[in-house]
């Protein structure tokens, strides 16, 4: 009997991923990370290649794959404004295709499988905060539908086989996060502003700087996941994964210059096309079905990746 977990991450060199991969060996888990390094690096997962029971394999989903694992975390997706509209075909393929991909390979093993969703499913929403009844306000033709409408298919895709095939299936609605090992050059506004008053450049904020936005540091999400995970099988989601404090753009900047002693002044631009004006989870089902909450505190949780970011200076 195999008593050691096999565990396979799509997109396991991003940002999440990485984490997750490093946690589940932590765990003491045979960890499969699959990447095609769209938006993943090797420097993320580096300090890790050197463990027996992990292993790198450079594959895109939208192609299938053939292994025997007992789980999968299905995080493969750029999940940036940056990346997912440089190649938007690609990012609807890597949704809907990928997601068929690793469900006929979890529909085979038998396998319990996670999806990686994202609040993006809500669109710019007219409920607030946001609950996981809540069916969203999405454009289905605009420049981030691609990805808003990829995952949303994804999710589609995950009730279906659950419903027809009796896969044992979980989703998770991801909220902005943030920490260590985010892409210095993915366009988030934790990341940018961090980058800029480190350079002591001008920070820029999009319109008012009174949009909304929460803020879950790394670890916490990564702590949600696998509690969703290992959670009972009768419990599917989607639940919400974030954090239900909320922060104006412009406390942010005020917050980051603050932590790096930067001279940086706050400039103003035109605010991008569907840009949602609140994000704010409800985290009551997540609390009550998985007794998960956040702990990091913002301050904490920026201080430490600022340190990270300094590297890039």
């Amino acid at each position: 009997m195999h008593l050691q977990k096999r565990i396979l991450v799509t997109g396991g060199a991003g940002f999440l991923g990485s984490f997750l991969c490093e946690r589940l060996l932590n765990e003491g888990s045979d960890v499969v990370c699959v990447d095609n390094f769209y938006t993943g690096t090797k420097r993320n997962i580096v300090h890790l290649l050197n463990n027996p029971y992990f292993e790198l394999i450079r594959h895109d989903i939208t192609f299938p794959l053939y292994l025997e694992v007992d789980e999968i975390y299905n995080l493969a997706c750029p999940a940036s404004p940056i990346h997912y509209q440089n190649d938007p075909v690609q990012t609807t393929k890597v949704n809907v295709h990928g997601s068929i991909n690793m469900l006929g390979l979890a529909k085979r093993l038998k396998a319990k499988i996670l999806q990686a969703s994202t609040s993006e499913v809500y669109g710019d929403p007219t409920v607030h905060p946001q609950t996981e009844d809540y069916w969203g306000n999405v454009n289905c033709i605009g420049f981030r539908s691609c990805y808003d409408e990829g995952k949303r298919c994804a999710e589609t895709l995950f009730f279906d086989y659950f419903r027809q095939h009796k896969l044992k299936i979980k989703v998770v609605r991801i909220f902005n996060t943030y920490g260590p090992r985010m892409h210095p050059n993915d366009g988030r506004v934790v990341s940018n502003f961090i980058l800029q008053a480190l350079r002591n450049e001008n920070i820029t904020v999009y319109g008012d700087g009174k949009q909304s936005r929460s803020f879950c540091y790394v670890e916490d999400m990564i702590d949600g996941m696998i509690r969703m995970m290992n959670t009972n099988d009768g419990f599917t989601g989607p639940v919400n994964l974030g954090n239900p404090h909320e922060y104006s753009i412009i406390e942010l900047a005020q917050k980051i210059i603050q932590l790096t002693n930067s001279k940086s002044d706050i400039v103003y631009k035109p605010l991008p096309d569907d840009d949602p004006m609140q994000r704010k989870p409800s985290i009551k089902l997540a609390k009550k079905q998985l007794s998960w909450e956040p702990r990091t505190m913002l301050e904490e949780g920026l201080q430490k990746t600022i340190e990270f970011f300094k590297n890039f200076i």
